[in-house]
């Protein structure tokens, strides 16, 4: 089992971008049209971009278990997904905009 400040390290790698770029990257036609989309036409990986924003505003001491859950949900996605990187130029591929949508942008 790994400890919170575990979690916590991961998440911060795997996450690249700021609470603010992740907010601009997630107002673009680009990161809605991404990723699966669940029934209310948000996809599941811009709602859990909305997410981490509100996670990299907050205050570590008030994350809460929930918190860390949807961390660790994160840091699988995102090493999950890079290991699925196409060939190839993907600075305008939907790969990358559903890893933008998770707060890592593989460009960076």
């Amino acid at each position: 089992m790994t400890t919170s400040d575990d979690v916590r390290s991961e998440f911060e790698e795997a996450v690249n971008m700021t609470a603010s770029e992740l907010e601009k990257w997630l107002d673009t036609e680009e990161s809605k049209g991404a990723g699966q989309h669940s029934g209310d036409g948000e996809s599941i990986g811009h709602e859990s971009g909305r997410r981490i924003v509100d996670l990299l505003r907050e205050k570590q001491a008030d994350r809460t278990a929930e918190d860390e859950e949807h961390m660790r949900k994160v840091v699988g996605y995102v090493h999950r997904h890079l290991a699925q990187r196409p060939s190839g130029d993907v600075r305008e591929t939907r790969w990358r905009y559903s890893l933008m949508n998770w707060g890592h942008d593989p460009c960076k």
